[in-house]
């Protein structure tokens, strides 16, 4: 949750406040707006919390774009927030030579309730909600070379909301989460490492990943931020030697509207994990534990 903050008005009540945005990663408008609209709402998630009002945050080139595409983006991120029961209550826009667009989102959640991505507790599963594999395939689709297949699969999974996903794991009982994006699951897996003052294990043979996204690692087609991710945390990270580095890459790599990472108890584990895929969260997976040793490290076997 690096960019929310949680503000308590009264012994019932905190705010969780959140802002996103970001350039175009996709080609159609309407489908970049859904992506930016869930993106900037997952902070909410992730924290337990119900997103109820938001902003529009938009940066447009009007003397080099058609006002027809914000158009298209705005209504994308509209349509997007009825999905989440969110009202759009204005918002605020700039001439820029970059498009950007996001949203400036308030949520609401017990003080009590809060899930913070600092309550991970030693036994503690790992269950990922979402598979990886977006800032690969990203890089596919800017250098023209992702399927139609992998360019619909991976628009859809940047798309969905983490609303389920959030509740199921409040009922569960998690302890900790936070959702993955920009800092990739390692990144992300280290904040929450540093913050519960724990040690963590992941399998790496039970990581999701967006088909498509092995073959293009092996290629090369890695963001720049993938490559930031390693710089940052490998030194908090130990692999096993038999890990392939196309690998290694996909577990730092920058994610654009991921799933959510979710820390609870091993016998809730199951039971969230059940309750996810009657849902049609398939791709959710148990990928790792919580260990007390080696305290502030993760293992990836």
């Amino acid at each position: 949750m690096d960019d929310a903050g949680v503000y308590k008005l009264t012994d019932d009540l905190a705010l969780i406040q959140s802002i996103d945005y970001f350039t175009p990663i996709v080609d159609e408008p309407y489908m970049f707006g859904q992506i930016a609209a869930a993106n900037a709402l997952s902070d909410v998630y992730a924290m337990g919390g119900k997103p109820l009002i938001a902003m529009n945050v938009v940066c447009f080139p009007s003397e080099t774009m058609d006002i027809s595409i914000l158009r298209e983006i705005l209504k994308g991120g509209l349509d997007k927030m009825q999905e989440a029961g969110v009202i759009l209550l204005g918002g605020h826009s700039v001439i820029d030579p970059e498009l950007k667009y996001g949203l400036s989102v308030t949520g609401v959640v017990h003080p009590k309730k809060i899930i913070t991505n600092s309550g991970a507790e030693v036994g503690d599963k790992l269950i990922l909600t979402k598979p990886l594999g977006t800032g690969v395939i990203n890089t596919a689709i800017k250098g023209g070379m992702a399927s139609k297949e992998a360019i619909a699969k991976v628009t859809a999974y940047m798309a969905c909301l983490n609303k389920k996903a959030s509740e199921l794991m409040q009922a569960a009982g998690a302890h900790a989460c936070t959702d993955i994006t920009g800092f990739g699951l390692l990144g992300h897996a280290g904040e929450m490492v540093q913050a519960s003052e724990v040690g963590m294990e992941i399998y790496s043979a039970a990581v999701p990943v967006i088909p498509e996204t092995a073959e293009f690692a092996q290629m090369g087609l890695v963001p720049a931020g993938t490559y930031r991710n390693k710089e940052f945390r490998s030194n908090m990270v130990e692999f096993a030697a038999r890990i392939p580095d196309f690998m290694r890459d996909i577990l730092f790599d920058a994610q654009t509207s991921g799933g959510l990472l979710i820390s609870l108890s091993e016998q809730n584990s199951g039971i969230l994990l059940q309750k996810l895929h009657e849902k049609g969260i398939e791709d959710a997976a148990i990928i790792g534990e919580v260990k007390e040793e080696p305290k502030g490290r993760i293992i990836i076997s």
